[in-house]
């Protein structure tokens, strides 16, 4: 069980990860979406989804620094283990604060209000699921191990860090793994499972992130009272633009442009 725990099930996850991105490219490529429900409701989502981004991006940078980052390279600039672990768990409590008080939100609209409810498929049930025990386990190895665990907690760089970093090299330490608290072997298992799913559901947008969305090209929308095909209704007077107001440019007030 413990080899296939902790070497077979991560590489079946990364590979899950790897090509389910690339199946999802290549058939896919349009639905690469998160199939926005604003148009349903707009306070809920205006309130929890910016706060849900953000923490999880600051819980993600968190593990990044936290598993591939050597305890010898913060040691070396002078970051002690005390100092080391103040300055993870100030910044983390602050990342779940924002995360679970966001995802909270997002559930409640999510299963709540009735139009949105009405548009989850049971993809979004499962991905909904698997982030939930993802999240509330890694509070919980937080709380139980971190605050709770003595003076400088649990030291994680000493066993998960050094694990998670031997599977990208190809020489998985497995032992490593055998004395780790239980609450940090679910929660490790939870994200797994998440890696393993996410490029067949909404959160394949997570890999794709709008880094050209300020410099893309304006969307051009017809105004309301301009029929597709036809001269136009210009100005809703049901006339025709003349030619003199097309090359003065006035015409141009028939259209918007926005970004999508």
């Amino acid at each position: 069980m413990n080899t296939f725990l902790w070497i077979i099930f991560p590489y079946l996850a990364l590979a899950s990860l790897f090509f389910g991105i690339v199946w999802r490219w290549r058939t896919d490529k349009f639905g690469w979406v998160t199939r926005s429900s604003e148009t349903y409701e707009r306070t809920w989502l205006r309130i929890s989804s910016p706060l849900f981004h953000y923490g999880i991006l600051l819980v993600v940078m968190g593990h990044l620094v936290g598993l591939a980052v050597p305890e010898s390279w913060t040691s070396a600039i002078g970051i002690s283990e005390g100092l080391y672990h103040f300055m993870a768990l100030s910044l983390g409590t602050v990342a779940a604060i924002m995360t679970i008080i966001g995802l909270a939100g997002l559930l409640v609209r999510r299963f709540v209000v009735r139009s949105v409810k009405l548009a989850t498929s049971p993809g979004d049930i499962v991905m909904y699921v698997i982030l939930v025990a993802a999240i509330a386990l890694g509070t919980l190895a937080t709380v139980s191990t971190q605050i709770f665990g003595g003076e400088h907690g649990y030291n994680y760089r000493e066993t998960i860090s050094p694990w998670f970093r031997s599977l990208f090299y190809f020489h998985p330490e497995a032992q490593l793994m055998v004395d780790v608290p239980w609450e940090f072997k679910l929660h490790i298992i939870a994200g797994l499972l998440l890696f393993a799913v996410l490029p067949y559901t909404r959160l394949v947008h997570a890999v794709a992130p709008p880094v050209l969305y300020p410099v893309r090209p304006y969307m051009v929308y017809r105004s309301r009272g301009t029929e597709v095909g036809s001269p136009g209704n210009w100005q809703g007077t049901g006339k025709s633009p003349s030619r003199d107001s097309v090359s003065s440019g006035s015409y141009r007030s028939t259209f918007t442009t926005e970004k999508d």
